[in-house]
């Protein structure tokens, strides 16, 4: 006479290695590079807090002074085509010429207009200074 076997008894008795289904779990580990890259940059108010503690002012004159740099480099860009924050960069007007694209959703070839667009170029001192050169 045979005997029926529930499943509780079945896999308990044969008992499936997972090992060979699952490939074995490891903890993701975030590299060194990943850690500092998932801060977060300061916000306007984080900057005016940092410049109102080095420079013993209130927090509302250092925020009128971030304001006004802002401002200033607007302003300049605007009346002389640049304007450069030393130590960090030049804001530089560059005139861009027409040309032809196309539209990548049906490869039709269409006419770019020219126009003007603001660039950053960062100052060598500052890049060296961030990411240094290979040697």
């Amino acid at each position: 006479m045979s005997r029926v076997i529930s499943r509780v008894e079945f896999f308990h008795l044969n008992p499936i290695p997972f090992s060979n289904i699952l490939p074995p779990i490891q903890p993701y580990i975030p590299s060194q590079q990943e850690v500092k890259m998932t801060k977060k940059p300061m916000n306007k108010s984080q900057i005016v807090s940092h410049f109102a503690g080095k420079f013993e002012l209130s927090k509302k004159s250092s925020a009128a002074i971030l304001d006004e740099v802002a401002a200033l480099a607007v302003s300049e860009t605007k009346k002389t085509g640049s304007f450069t924050l030393p130590g960090i960069g030049k804001l530089v007007l560059v005139k861009r010429k027409a040309r032809m694209g196309r539209n990548p959703a049906t490869g039709e070839p269409l006419k770019i207009p020219a126009k003007t667009v603001v660039k950053m170029r960062i100052a060598k001192a500052a890049k060296e200074a961030i990411v240094p050169p290979k040697k």
